[in-house]
């Protein structure tokens, strides 16, 4: 017989911002100082952040999407170029290429962690690849060593994708300062939220000045103005960059919080048949972004959609990160000539995002890891 429902009186949000009275008094007095579009705070969190990245520079933007796409602008990407990337993300990550006239390309993942496959990426290399585009998945950044390598190799740019790894490092070195140009997003699940918004990081002076440009329809102050090129309306407002600020001052006690969460999940996981967390590397640092987890349909009972609307009965909110790009109906439509992937295919069906955020107490995630247990067991009863 089923184990009768023990649903939450009120739901769990999947990853609701952790958002207090200080971020409140900081929009209030952004607010009061005149200065709602971008200004001196804007210009504040430019520096803080490439204080904490170690990057040379870093260019605040309207958000994680404008990030990348005018992070590839700058590089040059255009027309007739391709730009190799993976699956497993949102959408943006390859709507971004072609915003910029050039043609995703999608490389497999490993099947460890998910993130792109070096060695994929390498059998696609052409004379048309233009730049290289990982993603940190989930704050596990991906493998640079070899992408960086094959970006020197074959005169490649490489734009990283760190939307999930605002807290992450690769091998001891920050992300944030170690390829041509790195993306991080504000959006507000992220782990600094803002709401919205954006920030580009990078170690290259000439990348940095065009991202300006490009950020901006104008130079110059008052009524003299001039263009150097006809830049996107990108920029980030005052108000969005106060409450990043405050993010910012928060991003080490919010971590310690995930990864508590993160430990709770682990001790949990490794009870359940059929459910597997995504691994993680000890050599590099973890930003502890989303919990994801594989279900197999034969260890754990039920497919990965049974298992969300189950939770969801037990007011249990999940996500999945994330549908293959390449199966979404724009890009298969209009790109339907791809490698083939595999891993990437397999884990679209498998992977399901569980609750995390500084926002959730300790009882909350025990309420998640108590429905998951219940689920399991009707499941494989």
């Amino acid at each position: 017989m089923q184990e009768v429902s023990q649903r939450r009186a009120t739901p769990l949000g999947f990853q609701p911002p952790a958002i207090g009275d200080e971020e409140i008094a900081a929009v209030v007095e952004t607010l009061r100082s005149g200065w709602l579009t971008t200004g001196p705070r804007a210009a504040e969190l430019e520096r803080r952040m490439s204080e904490y990245l170690e990057a040379e520079h870093v260019i605040a933007v309207a958000s994680g999407t404008a990030a990348l796409h005018l992070s590839l602008l700058a590089l040059g990407v255009g027309p007739g170029d391709e730009v190799i990337t993976t699956p497993i993300t949102w959408p943006a990550t390859a709507n971004v290429i072609v915003h910029a006239g050039a043609t995703p390309v999608f490389a497999d993942v490993r099947e460890s962690d998910l993130n792109i496959d070096p060695a994929r990426v390498a059998e696609l290399v052409n004379a048309r690849t233009k730049a290289i585009l990982p993603v940190h998945l989930a704050g596990q950044p991906a493998d640079l060593d070899p992408i960086l390598a094959l970006g020197a190799k074959h005169g490649l740019s490489v734009v990283e994708d760190a939307a999930h790894a605002a807290e992450s490092a690769y091998r001891g070195h920050k992300v944030g300062g170690l390829s041509d140009a790195t993306c991080f997003s504000l959006y507000a699940t992220k782990n600094i939220a803002a709401g919205e918004g954006g920030l580009v990081s990078t170690d290259r002076d000439d990348v940095a000045a065009a991202i300006r440009d490009l950020r901006l329809m104008r130079r110059g102050d008052g009524s003299l103005y001039d263009i150097a090129v006809p830049g996107y309306k990108a920029n980030l407002s005052d108000v969005l960059a106060a409450i990043a600020l405050v993010q910012l001052d928060k991003v080490e006690a919010h971590g310690e919080i995930r990864r508590r969460q993160f430990a709770l999940y682990n001790d949990a996981v490794g009870d359940l048949d059929g459910i597997e967390p995504l691994a993680r590397d000890d050599r590099d640092t973890h930003a502890y972004h989303l919990y994801v987890v594989r279900i197999d349909e034969e260890g754990a009972g039920a497919t990965r959609d049974a298992y969300q609307r189950a939770l969801a009965a037990e007011g249990i909110g999940t996500s999945v990160h994330f549908l293959p790009v390449h199966r979404l109906s724009w890009y298969r439509e209009r790109f339907p000539e791809q490698p083939p992937l595999p891993v990437a295919e397999r884990a679209g069906a498998e992977i399901l995002s569980l609750p995390l955020s500084p926002a959730h107490s300790d009882e909350d995630i025990g309420d998640a890891i108590a429905a998951l247990r219940r689920v399991h067991a009707q499941f494989t009863g």
